[in-house]
């Protein structure tokens, strides 16, 4: 029977995190009617975090590990858990526990008929003032370069039906223009609070240039492809001279 549900999970040297998190889904999707499954994918952590993920896998067969054999980045790790499951319902969130996990469930009650993907917005951010500030920027830039304001793209913590992806194309630096990218091609989105905490183990892979100055240098291309793009057109199927 296919797995209806697939939590992506993109870790890098998070070994201190990988077991807690997986215990914090399980707990909270263990009253879940439809069937699911954890995918955690190790971008070439150079830690223990593989074995880790090879540790709670083997104690529950709904956990799935999947691993780069070098570092990727950010949004390779997460398109190959996103193309490492068939779930028709797809999760993702930050493997450093900063992202809460039992927003999911809230977030996944909301698609339906009327809406396809669903992002989280940090309104009260456990980051420092640096990350704050970019985020900032980021968000100005963003809306004046592609019409779109979202609070906070950069925000891993999303629910979404997998035909959201539709006509999306993969880049490096594809996480944090996912909402604005799946809106671009009509499916439907929403922006919703979520909960963000500190983080407890484990350090940022994050710095000034690699968030907000390699951001900025992928939105030009971004906003390039959101003019060019073909729109989805209806086909006429009748026959000619019928």
């Amino acid at each position: 029977m296919p797995v209806e549900i697939a939590i992506v999970v993109p870790l890098y040297n998070e070994a201190e995190n990988v077991a807690p998190l997986v215990d914090e889904l399980v707990r909270i999707f263990g009253g879940e009617a439809r069937s699911w499954e954890i995918v955690l994918v190790d971008d070439g952590s150079t830690d223990a975090t593989w074995s880790q993920i090879g540790a709670v896998a083997a104690r529950d067969a709904r956990v799935r590990g999947l691993r780069h054999q070098k570092n990727r980045g950010q949004s390779a790790a997460v398109w190959t858990g996103l193309m490492g499951t068939s779930a028709a319902y797809l999760c993702t969130l930050d493997g450093d526990l900063q992202n809460d996990p039992a927003e999911l469930p809230r977030m996944l009650a909301m698609l339906g008929s009327d809406l396809d993907f669903v992002s989280g917005h940090r309104v009260q951010r456990q980051d420092s003032w640096v990350r704050k500030v970019s985020s900032r920027v980021a968000r100005w830039a963003r809306k004046t370069a592609l019409r779109y304001d979202f609070a906070d793209t950069g925000c891993a913590l999303r629910a979404f039906k997998r035909s959201a992806l539709d006509g999306v194309f993969v880049f490096n630096g594809l996480h944090r223009f996912l909402p604005i990218l799946v809106a671009g091609n009509g499916s439907r989105c929403r922006e919703v609070p979520v909960n963000h905490r500190a983080r407890v183990a484990g350090v940022s892979k994050y710095g000034v240039w690699n968030r907000l100055g390699r951001g900025l240098f992928d939105l030009v291309g971004v906003a390039w492809y959101q003019r060019r793009r073909i729109a989805a057109v209806g086909l006429d199927t009748t026959a000619p001279g019928r």
